[in-house]
Formats: C-alpha cells, sequence, structure tokens
C-alpha cells in the first residue's frame, strides 16, 4: 500500500471529486448518486448473478487510528490524559456486477476512554472515512463523521460499533475490481496528536479493576 503520500491528504483534509456518498449511525449523511432502473436490486445482491470481483481492502489507517488528547498538550503523561479514541477494527460487504459501480456498507469498532483529567462525561469524536485508490496511494474520496460519547457516572471505557452505509465507487468499465481501492477509516487529529502517534507512543485508559 502507498499510504504515506495518501497520508498526508487524508489528513490535511484535501478535497476530492465526491465520489463517496454515506450515511452512518451518529454521523451525517449525503445524498447517493442517481441509479438507472434495477441499479440497487442488482447491488445489493437481490439476483443470483455473483459479485464481478472482490471488495476493496477495508482497514484504519495506522497513524490515525487512535486519539489521545491531553488536557495540557504540553504534559504528555498518563495523568494529564482528558480523552481516548481507538479504531480497534473495519469490516465490510460489497456488491457489484457488470460495469455497474460498487455499492458497499461497512461496520467501525471502536473503544473510547475518560482519563484522569477529563472534566466532563461526554466528548463528541470526529473521524473519517476515506476511499484510495491503490495504484497510486491517493485518495479518491473523503466524508466525515461524529460519534458523540456520554461516559456514564463511574465508567471510563466504552465501545460502540458504527454502522456506515451506501458508499458508491464509480468503476470506468467491467474490468475494474475491488481490488484497485482501498477503504480507509481514521479519527480527524491535530498536528501535535499526530505527532505523538508518529513517534509510537501509547497510553490508553484501562476499564476499572483491569
Amino acid at each position: 500500500m502507498q499510504l504515506k503520500r495518501a497520508l498526508a491528504a487524508m489528513v490535511l483534509g484535501t478535497a476530492f471529486s465526491p465520489t463517496l456518498a454515506a450515511c452512518a449511525t451518529g454521523g451525517g449523511e449525503a445524498a447517493v448518486p442517481d441509479a438507472s432502473p434495477g441499479f440497487f436490486a442488482r447491488a445489493l445482491g437481490a439476483d443470483d448473478e455473483p459479485n464481478a470481483g472482490p471488495c476493496p481492502l477495508m482497514g484504519a489507517l495506522y497513524e490515525t487510528s487512535r486519539l489521545v488528547e491531553f488536557q495540557d498538550p504540553n504534559a504528555q503523561r498518563y495523568a494529564n490524559i482528558a480523552f481516548t479514541g481507538e479504531v480497534q477494527g473495519v469490516r465490510g460487504l460489497c456488491r457489484y456486477v457488470g460495469e455497474a459501480p460498487i455499492v458497499m456498507s461497512i461496520e467501525v469498532d471502536m473503544a473510547f476512554g475518560r482519563g484522569p483529567a477529563a472534566r466532563t462525561n461526554e466528548r463528541a469524536y470526529t473521524y473519517w472515512v476515506a476511499v484510495v485508490r491503490r495504484s497510486s496511494g491517493l485518495p479518491l474520496a473523503k466524508q466525515y463523521y461524529t460519534v458523540d460519547v456520554r461516559f456514564p457516572s463511574g465508567e471510563d471505557v466504552m465501545a460502540t460499533t458504527q454502522t456506515i452505509e451506501g458508499i458508491v465507487i464509480p468503476r470506468a468499465n467491467a474490468d475494474i475490481s475491488g481490488e484497485n481501492f482501498e477503504v480507509m477509516v481514521g479519527f480527524e487529529l491535530t498536528e501535535d496528536q499526530l505527532a505523538f502517534n508518529r513517534e509510537g507512543r501509547r497510553f490508553r485508559v484501562n476499564a476499572p479493576g483491569s
């Protein structure tokens, strides 16, 4: 994977062609492009025709798969952690036949932590989903979503699964398969948070008693 070239563009939020349209639980939504009659029945598997090829690879971009927020950015120690977040897994299904676009749905497993320096029991986490062309490593589309997390009294760790449906990846012709694309997930990070991850540093808020 040529993700180093893709990373700078995805992290900095460069604009791309609007080829990714999706809606997510807990996030925003965008319109799915118009389709010819019968397209969705074929795309979602309402016929017996097998997929034209494999699904795109799916995963979390390593350098943006974790978020550690310090109450004081200049004091990077455990006692100063406000919140943490981690993308723990990405999986999904796809459907495409003939020259039809690839239609996908994915599930993103996430875990969140409330650290000793947190001043509230709520935090909104922003993450993105990007479609990447494998041959160039460059993103074709990127969309942002928000997870609103409320930690119950006495609980410092929570987990959730975000479902994102209606990801549409156009194909130039029937010879283009899902192997040509990747669907990547990551948190929206500050420059300091990204540098923290790139240095290989890690803090994780553990569940009580663990």
